[in-house]
């Protein structure tokens, strides 16, 4: 496809798996049927009218089989952007809906154009915006999830997030499952927490930023989402997958909705974790966060008990901060299994721009969440300064408990 301008389509990489048969016959079945819907039988004048919109092949890389016989291809499709609204529904829907139906069959990748891409909002912030908000540089972040939430009143989620706040955290972010705010309504709770923070940061000097989970039925999550930001808030949390990279977009977009936005990778482990099916993790939690506009996004650590390859997360953080002409970087957050022990291998795997982020890690220390914050505290200046852990904790007892605890990495 020499002649093909790729500027003005889509491309999208599947991985596909068979028994043999012609690969190069399945792809230009999915360029034509993903498109105009057939191509040869159609006559000449309606050929012509319809080029601008058909699909064609960039390529076809046979992988060879494996043991049991198994073949396998990359496929590469090119998709003509004429034929999209500028939304991920419209995107997904042709590039991988009816597809991902179709027998083994994985998107690995999109590739959008730049043209294309300037019609999404990227981060609003990204890595510098929430780095200005909080008055820090040049050292990871670090954030205390809610242990949880779910029937604590307003004044005792105010005391949970003071003591985490106290610890010295940069960021507190809601439990995801807590939709139920009978105890605790939104509004309050923000102004509540707000207060706590202020209350942590006259004796720790630090800012503290609170993503408070939003949730609604879409038709009234961007006002309630305003209704935050007029109460106070500082950050918000979305469950993206949940509520559709739509919604993210849209909150991303609008000016009234002028905070950090945290994306959760709930519902991620349906679509990325089979080596046969689904979407890459690299693409659900990177590339179409970031397009959408998530500011920071969590995802599995290779550490914890919902934990994803090494290689996959370094991946999902590449896409979130690598060059783009149109879209700031946003804050890759593994997640799930951090102690303070593993911050010398997190800080060699992701460097300064990345969130530390704990729940266990943190309110697990044996003297409380406040200790547990300023363990981290203490390991992640360790590294920064170029120390062993080993050595920081003889001038922190919350470290050195902590890594009696958990241990080193």
């Amino acid at each position: 496809m020499s002649n093909l301008q790729l500027e003005d389509y889509i491309v999208a990489t599947y991985l596909v798996h068979g028994r043999g048969g012609d690969f190069h016959k399945k792809a230009q079945g999915i360029a034509v049927g993903l498109t105009v819907g057939s191509w040869t039988d159609l006559p000449a004048e309606r050929q012509e009218r319809m080029k601008k919109h058909l699909g064609h092949v960039v390529s076809v890389q046979e992988l060879g089989s494996d043991e049991q016989g198994t073949v396998k291809a990359l496929l590469k499709i090119a998709y003509p952007t004429i034929n999209f609204t500028p939304d991920l529904p419209a995107v997904l829907t042709s590039v991988f809906g009816k597809l991902s139906m179709d027998g083994a069959i994985k998107l690995i990748d999109l590739d959008f154009p730049a043209e294309f891409t300037k019609n999404f909002p990227g981060p609003k912030f990204g890595i510098e915006g929430v780095r200005n908000r909080l008055g820090v540089q040049n050292r990871p972040l670090l954030m205390s999830i809610f242990k949880s939430c779910i029937g604590y009143d307003t004044d005792t989620l105010a005391e949970l997030f003071y003591q985490q706040a106290l610890g010295g955290v940069d960021l507190v972010k809601d439990d995801e499952i807590f939709f139920d705010d009978t105890y605790a309504p939104f509004e309050k709770r923000i102004e509540a927490c707000l207060k706590a923070a202020d209350r942590a940061s006259a004796e720790t000097g630090k800012k503290v930023l609170y993503a408070a989970n939003l949730t609604a039925p879409v038709t009234e999550i961007v006002d309630k989402a305003k209704r935050a930001v007029q109460a106070g808030a500082n950050a918000l949390l979305l469950n993206v997958l949940a509520y559709g990279y739509d919604v993210l977009h849209r909150l991303a977009a609008d000016p009234e909705v002028n905070v950090p936005i945290m994306a959760h990778p709930a519902l991620a482990g349906a679509l990325y974790p089979s080596p046969q099916y689904g979407i890459s993790a690299p693409v659900v939690l990177g590339k179409l966060m970031r397009l959408a506009g998530a500011d920071l996004v969590l995802y599995p650590s290779p550490y914890g008990s919902v934990a994803m390859e090494r290689a996959e997360t370094l991946a999902i953080a590449e896409e979130l901060r690598k060059p783009k002409e149109v879209l700031k970087p946003a804050f890759p957050v593994p997640s799930a299994g951090i102690h303070p022990g593993l911050v010398p291998q997190l800080y060699n795997d992701l460097g300064n721009d990345q969130v530390i982020n704990a729940g266990g890690g943190i309110h697990g220390h044996p003297g409380g969440s406040a200790a547990g914050g300023r363990a981290f505290v203490a390991a992640i200046d360790a590294v920064i300064q170029g120390r062993t852990l080993e050595d920081a904790a003889k001038d922190s007892a919350e470290l050195a408990k902590a890594l009696e605890l958990w241990g080193g990495k």
